[in-house]
C-alpha cells in the first residue's frame, strides 16, 4: 500500500517543519509539498498528487478558508483538515462549510495529527465528538444559511433516506459517535458503521462532516 500524500499549508515555516517530522515518523504517510500561503497550495494541488491537506487558517495572499472552498472545487478527492489555535474559532466553521472534513488543533498530540491524516483519507471526520457537539451549536447558523428553516426540508439529497437512516442522521448532527449511536437504538457498531455509509452515499456527502452541514441546512438539525 503506498504512502499516504499530504501537503502542508502554514504561514510559520517553524509549524510545517514540526509538522512534517511528526508525520514524516509514520511509515504510511508522507509529505509531498509545503506551502506559506493559500495561493501556493493551489499553485500546488495543480501539479502534485496529494491525498490529504494540512491548511492553516490565517495566511497571507490567500486565506485558507478560501484556499480550501477553491481546492475541493478543483480537486473533489482530495480531503482537508483545517489547523487552528481555538476550537471554537468562527473562521473553522466557515472553512468547514466550505468543504473541509474536519479541524485539528494546532496543539494536538502527535499521534493525533498522524491519526488525523489516516482518519480524513478513509472518508470520516477528525472532530472529536465533544469538539462536535460545542463546534455544531457555535457552527448552526452559519451551517443552516442566511435565514434558518422553520421546517424540515426534503431536499433531493434527503428524500432517498429511510426513516432510520434519517435518525442516523440526526443523531450524526447531535454530534454522537457510531458507539452513542448504536446504544441509543440498541443495535451493534457495525450496522450504525453501515447505516452512515448509506448516508453519505445517498445525499453525496465526501464525509461525515458535510452530511451533517446538509442536516443543519435542511432544518432536520438546530
Amino acid at each position: 500500500m503506498s504512502a499516504l500524500r499530504v501537503l502542508l499549508v502554514d504561514d510559520q515555516q517553524l509549524v510545517r517543519a514540526g509538522f512534517a517530522m511528526v508525520l514524516e515518523s509514520a511509515p504510511d504517510l508522507t509529505v509531498v509539498a509545503q506551502a506559506g500561503d493559500g495561493q501556493e497550495a493551489l499553485d500546488l494541488l495543480a501539479t502534485t498528487e496529494v491525498d490529504v491537506v494540512l491548511m492553516d487558517v490565517r495566511m497571507p495572499v490567500l486565506d485558507g478558508i478560501e484556499a480550501t472552498r477553491r481546492a475541493v472545487a478543483a480537486h473533489p478527492g482530495v480531503r482537508i483538515v483545517v489547523l487552528t489555535t481555538f476550537d471554537l474559532d468562527e473562521s473553522v466553521t466557515a472553512a468547514i462549510a466550505a468543504g473541509a472534513s474536519g479541524f485539528l488543533l494546532k496543539d494536538a498530540a502527535p499521534e493525533d495529527l498522524i491519526e488525523a491524516v489516516r482518519t480524513v483519507a478513509r472518508g470520516d471526520s477528525v472532530i472529536d465528538p465533544v469538539s462536535t457537539r460545542r463546534l455544531l451549536a457555535h457552527a448552526a447558523p452559519l451551517l443552516a444559511g442566511p435565514a434558518p428553516v422553520a421546517d424540515p426540508v426534503d431536499t433531493p439529497e434527503l428524500e432517498h433516506l429511510t426513516p432510520r437512516e434519517r435518525e442516523v442522521l440526526v443523531l450524526m448532527g447531535e454530534g454522537l459517535t457510531n458507539a452513542e449511536i448504536a446504544e441509543r437504538h440498541v443495535v451493534s457498531e457495525a450496522t450504525v458503521k453501515t447505516h452512515v455509509g448509506h448516508v453519505l452515499a445517498k445525499t453525496g456527502s465526501r464525509d461525515r462532516v458535510q452530511a451533517v452541514a446538509l442536516a443543519f441546512r435542511a432544518g432536520l438539525v438546530r
